[in-house]
């Protein structure tokens, strides 16, 4: 909006300027008195034609981030896509393992809030469940998965990931 402020403002000199010397030429004014006159004139051109560069070349900067960022956008939403299906494959994968191992209703409830990180007492809480209980489907979920423990237990869904 400054930008067109100003240049407004230069062409209203510009416009003036020019008057003026129309006026004084038919005064027959001084040529030196003329010649400056004129050169504002000039000068106040020159500046209107460098703002409206300025001012196009920033549009067009403006448009081509705008279609940057669409594009941007629409790479995300895209990406977005592409991690939920992975994710809910994932899931299909987990659950089938877990049935694959033969876990009870209970079982794959624990075992997945362990894959998700939780202590055998925030799962006891999450549960509402005695922690000795979790404790329990804890190691009948490694001993029917033939895992050592909780890391062996993770890094089996995760080994795929990191290979």
């Amino acid at each position: 909006m400054k930008d067109k402020i100003i240049a407004a403002i230069l062409i209203t000199i510009m416009l003036l300027n020019g008057a003026d010397v129309l006026v004084d030429l038919s005064l027959n004014m001084p040529l030196w008195h003329i010649a400056q006159e004129a050169s504002l004139v000039f000068l106040s051109g020159i500046g209107v034609i460098l703002l409206v560069r300025h001012m196009h070349k920033r549009t067009i900067g403006y448009k081509r981030l705008k279609s940057d960022l669409d594009d941007a956008k629409k790479q995300i939403n895209t990406l977005n896509g592409k991690i939920e299906s992975e994710r809910k494959r994932f899931a299909g994968v987990i659950k089938a393992q877990f049935d694959e191992w033969q876990l009870t209703s209970g079982e794959q409830q624990v075992a997945l809030l362990l894959l998700k990180g939780l202590s055998l007492k925030e799962v006891s809480i999450v549960r509402n469940t005695k922690e000795a209980t979790v404790r329990q489907q804890a190691s009948s979920i490694y001993a029917k998965s033939n895992l050592e423990g909780r890391h062996e237990f993770a890094a089996w869904f995760l080994e795929d990931f990191l290979n």
